[in-house]
């Protein structure tokens, strides 16, 4: 249970507040609807690259480096930092020589379709 006076951490398929309350600060009126505009673009692009991850579970590993290096930095600035996280962390061993395995794969699966689901989530609000 967390304590009042401890921040809640957001759950694989929540997107972290503070992300977002950046986004905001680009269009603090919402005029020009920069938090959906994000949100959608970051939506199709992670959808795409899902359907990748999915048709080949044996991804060579440069391409899974390159794929966890794009998801980090678009996944990080909407919030969806378990995926952030884990995309950085698989990236870093991808580049120091470790092989990508299965269950790299299959875990940023899981992690992928969880920050969809928020996504999708909040563009339906």
């Amino acid at each position: 249970m967390t304590r009042a006076s401890e921040p809640a951490v957001p759950t694989p398929a929540q997107l972290d507040a503070a992300a977002l309350a950046r986004l905001q600060a680009l269009d603090p009126e919402g005029r020009h609807g920069v938090v959906r505009r994000v949100l959608a673009t970051y939506e199709g692009a992670l959808a795409r690259q899902l359907d990748q991850l999915r048709a080949e579970r044996d991804v060579p590993t440069a391409v899974l480096a390159n794929l966890a290096h794009t998801l980090k930095s678009s996944s990080a600035s909407v919030g969806a930092l378990a995926l952030a996280d884990a995309c950085a962390a698989l990236e870093q061993r991808l580049r120091h020589g470790a092989v990508a395995q299965t269950h790299d794969v299959a875990h940023l699966i899981d992690l992928a379709e969880a920050a969809l689901v928020a996504v999708r989530t909040m563009l339906r609000q």
